[in-house]
């Protein structure tokens, strides 16, 4: 096997990797309930870039993130999206003043594959409340890149840091 067809394999192995343990941390618990809230702040975490072989390599990466309004009947204000880097700098705000998004609704937010500024612990901070308790929204990161014949995509799921305090 020459050292493309390893440095492939060895890419592949790691998508699926990433995958599996994507699809295992998103299996619902025992206790799985659904959780209502009137707000809270969520950390998201992406990546502008992940790295590759034994001279790790970066590999660049085009992030969204996805937010989406889970309640059916009652709309939600994202208050805040805040992209920072690595070390815990505010490279960008998104929102100059708070979004709704109505029952079901999403929105989503982009990191070009051009900007590396995040570094491979980029994240995304995302406030939103509500009039009244709704089902929390869900906060994905989705990267996604391709250079030559590779191509690597995978998704990560907001935690909540904080509850709003109303």
């Amino acid at each position: 096997m020459n050292s493309q067809a390893r440095a492939w394999l060895k890419v592949m192995v790691t998508a699926c990797c990433l995958v599996v343990a994507v699809l295992v941390a998103a299996l619902p618990g025992a206790d799985a309930r659904v959780r209502q809230s009137r707000g809270q702040t969520m950390y998201i975490p992406v990546y502008s870039h992940v790295y590759i072989g034994d001279q790790e390599r970066p590999f660049l990466l085009t992030t969204t993130l996805s937010i989406r309004n889970t309640d059916p009947a009652q709309p939600i204000t994202i208050q805040a999206v805040d992209y920072y880097d690595s070390d815990g700098k505010l490279l960008r705000h998104y929102l100059d003043k708070p979004v709704s998004l109505g029952p079901l609704a999403s929105g989503r937010y982009i990191v070009k594959e051009s900007d590396i500024r995040g570094g491979s612990g980029a994240k995304f901070i995302v406030r939103w409340n509500a009039v009244k308790p709704v089902t929390q929204p869900l906060c994905e990161g989705v990267m996604i890149g391709a250079a030559g014949q590779q191509g690597i995509s995978f998704l990560t799921r907001g935690e909540v840091i904080a509850e709003s305090s109303d």
